[in-house]
């Protein structure tokens, strides 16, 4: 007979005694289980002890977290969290180096429970150690212990990081500042400086103060990708939190790029060429939250395109006018302009129709709507003056066709800039989790012009190629949409490349490749062809089951969701090979292959499973899902509900895992396995097996309707003679 819920069997550790194995009655006090403990080894004072876990990051076990608590469970009797953290204030405060330094590494690993900590900050452990720091006598490992401590300390959320003090702020500043710092505590500086900035907005002014562009571009030359990657993070960090009214500056030059303070400074120490040689074509791979940190600034970047995406032009001012004027004295050479208003309203107007805008009166009516707003004008300015020779030969070509298949060239500036807004998702804040960055967009100053000047030349070339008309308008625009996510899809690494990538992505190519990623409706609507679908159809979900279960029993690392993304904790989960438990335990580091189910401590019942949530449905997304920057994070969750009423927690690493292991679970409960994977995976093993299936009968006309019966015979008097 199995034992009661509320019963958990463990061992329990004490330094220079044996192991005692008990039965932990969760419905008995703590303090109660503390006692007996204590009684056992004959030790007194039970108020001044506590258990810990002897495994993994050690927590404190509470009142709150008891029900962690599995069987099997190595735990250990400790000193109590708040005796030791008096103990460790006394000890850091203390005049012994070594055992200064001995308390501080202890404390530094201690920080990181929640229990400990909150007893540590009650006691005014925090200001102490800025105090140290302040003080300027700590260096080397003393130092880099004060700073991990501090900073697990403050990621708690326990206490308010305006509470900082401007001498404190000065001192990591100074360490970031140092040509010659050591790397743990150059790490550990930056890191404080990055949440600052994030978690604090009369801490940013300060730091701005303290910390130029200049000196951490120079951290960024250094071969230590971790110090890197830390450093892009507070540029980042910076770039984020920059007040609204220094987000933006109004340009008189249109061709001006929209930045901000930040940017132009950015843009002044060359910060993108450096990440470029140094980082993105450095010696090293990116790592995850490289990737993740050169995603953010990509995306901080093309943000500050927003304002003019959703600016509209005003027509009566005469400044935005003479833009358009511009863009038609280039293309026609207006020197010669008719004496007599009439004749040079008209003329205006024809040109007007020969550029390619809507409106031929008035074609700044073009640009009221938003998005795309100015920033289309913009575009089409900058092709203009920097690509002269492609701007004319554009608007001349077509200007000279016949008028069903002249390319309208305004019309396609303007939607092709709210269609790039829309890939690139300007305006956006940055996905938490996301590593999606272009190398492309920093081997250039001017980026995202040239980027539109690329794609203005692939969709005047595609309109050709479909010998379009004014009516095939929208199916042009789809077709270049595919062309460019196709082409951006395969990651480039220059625009040349972006350009070889379209030039391979021909109209012709695009019908070749959506040949071959669908079946063609026509030829499968038949009702022969139909009833064949379904009977293969049940095959296959179940080989495509079969997949699932098989990828369950082989695990995946997952990623858990902290303070600071860059100090990653993982665990892995995988499916018994009878599909019969779910075997679960905390990693050091993501694992390289199989991890053995005897690291694996934890485990559920699969019978114990009642259902499995997905979403902002999840328990650990609840309070996050309101978060913009979650919505990725949102997307990938989900969780286990399983009795008596406990939950685990995923959030998958990508999209694909988690497809699989939603249909797994789903799978193994019986029921219908609904992500996008599964119908992708059924489309495709379904159009195969019917395409072999149907080999022999190439160029046959398969008939709507059986063939009929032919009528019985009038006499059964036959034989057949096999001789």
């Amino acid at each position: 007979m199995p034992p009661p819920s509320d019963i958990v069997k463990v061992a329990i550790e004490w330094p220079g005694a044996n192991a005692q194995l008990i039965e932990i009655d969760q419905k008995k006090p703590l303090s109660s289980i503390i006692r007996e403990v204590c009684d056992g080894w004959s030790l007194s004072g039970s108020e001044q002890f506590a258990l810990r876990y002897a495994d993994g990051p050690q927590l404190y076990i509470t009142e709150q977290s008891r029900s962690e608590i599995k069987n099997g469970t190595i735990l250990r009797l400790a000193i109590s969290p708040a005796r030791a953290a008096r103990q460790l204030l006394d000890r850091i405060q203390s005049h012994g180096i070594d055992a200064r330094l001995e308390a501080l590494k202890e404390l530094a690993k201690l920080s990181a429970d929640p229990t400990f900590a909150t007893e540590f900050i009650n006691m005014e452990g925090i200001g102490t150690l800025a105090r140290l720091v302040e003080s300027g006598t700590h260096f080397g490992e003393m130092l880099a212990f004060t700073l991990t401590a501090f900073l697990e300390l403050m990621d708690h959320g326990i206490v308010s990081w305006d509470l900082i003090s401007l001498s404190f702020i000065k001192q990591i500043a100074g360490y970031v500042n140092q040509p010659m710092v050591d790397v743990s505590i150059l790490q550990r500086s930056l890191a404080i400086l990055e949440s600052m900035v994030l978690n604090s907005h009369s801490l940013y002014h300060r730091v701005a103060q303290e910390i130029t562009i200049g000196q951490l571009i120079g951290h960024l030359q250094v071969s230590n990708q971790e110090i890197q990657t830390y450093a892009i993070a507070l540029i980042n960090a910076l770039f984020l939190k920059a007040p609204e009214d220094r987000r933006q500056e109004e340009h008189t030059n249109p061709l001006d790029q929209q930045l901000t303070e930040m940017a132009s400074t950015l843009a002044q120490k060359h910060l993108r060429s450096i990440i470029l040689n140094h980082v993105i074509r450095g010696n090293r791979p990116i790592k995850a939250e490289m990737a993740h940190q050169l995603y953010v600034l990509q995306v901080l970047t093309f943000n500050l395109l927003e304002e003019r995406m959703m600016t509209k032009m005003d027509p009566s001012d005469q400044a935005q006018r003479d833009i358009i004027f511009e863009l038609r004295r280039i293309a026609f050479d207006g020197e010669n302009d008719p004496s007599g208003t009439e004749k040079r309203k008209a003329m205006y107007t024809k040109d007007y129709k020969m550029l390619g805008f809507t409106n031929h009166v008035n074609p700044a009516m073009d640009f009221t709507q938003t998005p795309p707003g100015m920033l289309a004008l913009d575009n089409m300015l900058y092709l203009a003056k920097l690509h002269q020779d492609t701007y004319i030969r554009i608007v001349l070509e077509n200007s000279s066709r016949e008028d069903k298949h002249e390319c309208p060239f305004g019309r396609c500036a303007i939607e092709l800039t709210r269609m790039l807004c829309e890939i690139l998702q300007v305006g956006e804040l940055p996905n938490e989790g996301c590593n999606d960055y272009h190398p492309m967009f920093f081997t250039h100053d001017r980026a995202w012009e040239e980027f539109f000047c690329v794609c203005i030349q692939l969709l005047n070339k595609t309109w050709k190629e479909m010998r379009a008309t004014a009516e095939d308008f929208n199916k042009v625009m789809q077709v270049v949409r595919e062309q460019i996510t196709r082409a951006l899809a395969m990651k480039p690494s220059s625009l040349d490349q972006l350009k070889g990538k379209l030039r391979g992505l021909s109209y012709s190519e695009i019908l070749r490749l959506r040949q071959s990623e669908r079946m063609s409706q026509d030829d499968f609507q038949s009702p022969p062809i139909i009833e064949l679908r379904e009977r293969i159809q049940p095959e296959i979900l179940e080989l495509i089951k079969q997949q699932r279960l098989n990828r369950l029993c082989e695990g995946s690392c997952f990623r858990k969701l902290g303070n600071r993304r860059r100090q990653e904790k993982f665990w892995f989960c995988r499916l018994s090979l009878n599909h019969k438990v779910l075997h679960y335990g905390d990693l050091d580091e993501s694992p390289q292959g199989e991890v053995p189910f005897e690291l694996l401590t934890d485990k559920i019942p699969v019978s114990d499973i009642k259902s499995v949530v997905t979403g902002k449905d999840c328990p650990h997304m609840k309070e996050k899902s309101a978060l913009k920057q979650n919505k990725e994070v949102l997307e990938l969750a989900f969780s286990i509900l399983y009795d008596p009423d406990e939950n685990l927690n995923f959030v998958a690493p990508n999209k694909y895992e988690y497809c699989i292991w939603t249909d797994g679970l789903c799978a193994l409960l019986g029921r219908e396995m609904g992500s996008d994977l599964t119908r992708s995976d059924l489309d495709t093993l379904i159009s195969m097996e019917m395409k072999l299936r149907l080999l022999d009968l190439e160029n046959i006309t398969i008939p709507e309707a059986p063939p009929p019966v032919p009528k019985e015979p009038s006499t059964y008097n036959f034989t057949y003679n096999y001789g």
